[in-house]
């Protein structure tokens, strides 16, 4: 049963419609992770579940309880905001134990409450100092110990690692991620960072100008995308998008890469059913389902070799990002690091078939 449910949400800012009927449903414990560029209502449904702005239409259920009307205070919610909005003139301590006190725990619950959640959070050596005196990592850190010390049915995160740098954000996000482990608490949670999404969540959802483009877990996000947006937006670097036609080929169905019959690869086995001779197709494959020979799984059953010219060479340490270019048309491909590859030479590239998407330009949709 789901823990929470937003049902059929709208909400319109003038003549605006900034959300466009927003279905989600999320586990008891269940990490969910709200994704878009800015601007797609992300930051807005958060808030329309907080109750910070009230839905022009629609239902928030909490465990069973209608709280699209009720009152921010009653709806048993803690939120973490990317400002952390923590009281200045308090130390630590005094940050974290004052929704208890506001709430009238007796002083001796809120010293064990706020000395457990120290411990988790491993804040317990900065609890009689000021904000001023922490760094911006230690700051998120209280900030969500003032959160998780209420102990609430949900908790809400918007955009809390916006303002850390990038090392500080892999710190913090992986505490938060420990954090979730280790307590078991129902989060929904902003970012427009896809790597974020990917490395948090046990449910993405990825909007687009205040619609639903798909729901699901990491891995089907990343690998099943449901169209060419999601597929655009999920993956750093973006899955390569090649342009194609369907072709006979030997009693089968091929793809003509580029609109050239001379640079075929067979159909993916994620397309089930016959398409129609020469229609336009896309091809999806991410960065590391074009590598080199060497470093391709054993385990494939489709693969194509395609030999292209190198344009751009990029190592990264753990690998190498190479940029092939055929018929006017460039994609990425991640290969060993110490792959012999320089720009000018052409390469021959495995293409991985079992990892390709295909794609309806006209819909956008996923062709299955």
């Amino acid at each position: 049963m789901s823990f929470l449910e937003i049902k059929d949400i709208r909400k319109k800012i003038g003549n605006v419609e900034i959300l466009k009927g927003i279905n989600i449903d999320l586990e008891k414990g269940g990490f969910l992770v709200l994704v878009g560029p800015s601007g797609c209502g992300k930051s807005t449904l958060l808030n329309a579940i907080a109750g910070l702005l009230p839905p022009s239409s629609g239902d928030i259920v909490i465990d069973g309880q209608v709280v699209t009307d009720l009152h921010p205070s009653k709806r048993d919610i803690a939120m973490v905001f990317q400002s952390y909005a923590l009281y200045p003139n308090m130390t630590v301590e005094e940050n974290i134990a004052f929704a208890l006190e506001m709430r009238g725990v007796d002083k001796a619950a809120r010293e064990a409450a706020v000395k457990q959640v120290a411990k988790t959070l491993q804040i317990e050596h900065l609890l009689k100092r000021r904000p001023s005196q922490l760094s911006g990592g230690q700051r998120q850190r209280v900030a969500m110990g003032r959160a998780l010390v209420r102990q609430p049915r949900v908790f809400l995160f918007d955009e809390p690692l916006s303002n850390l740098d990038a090392k500080l954000r892999v710190e913090v996000r992986a505490e938060i991620k420990a954090l979730h482990q280790n307590t078991h608490a129902t989060i929904v949670y902003v970012t427009h960072d896809q790597i974020e999404a990917m490395t948090l969540a046990s449910k993405i959802v990825v909007l687009k100008e205040g619609t639903v483009q798909q729901v699901g877990a990491p891995s089907e996000i990343y690998n099943r995308p449901a169209n060419l947006f999601v597929a655009d937006f999920m993956g750093s670097p973006a899955m390569n998008m090649l342009k194609g036609n369907v072709v006979s080929s030997d009693g089968a169905q091929a793809i003509a890469l580029f609109g050239n019959e001379n640079v075929k690869v067979a159909m993916p086995p994620s397309v089930t059913k016959s398409l129609a001779d020469g229609k336009e197709i896309i091809l999806g494959l991410r960065p590391e389902a074009i590598t080199d020979t060497g470093l391709l799984d054993p385990q494939v059953r489709s693969v194509a070799q395609i030999e292209a010219d190198v344009t751009m060479v990029e190592p990264t340490g753990s690998d190498t990002f190479v940029t092939g270019r055929l018929d006017g048309a460039s994609f990425t491909a991640r290969t060993r690091a110490d792959v012999h590859v320089s720009v000018g030479q052409k390469f021959p590239f495995a293409f991985n078939l079992d990892k390709a998407v295909v794609f309806d330009p006209e819909t956008t949709g996923r062709i299955d």
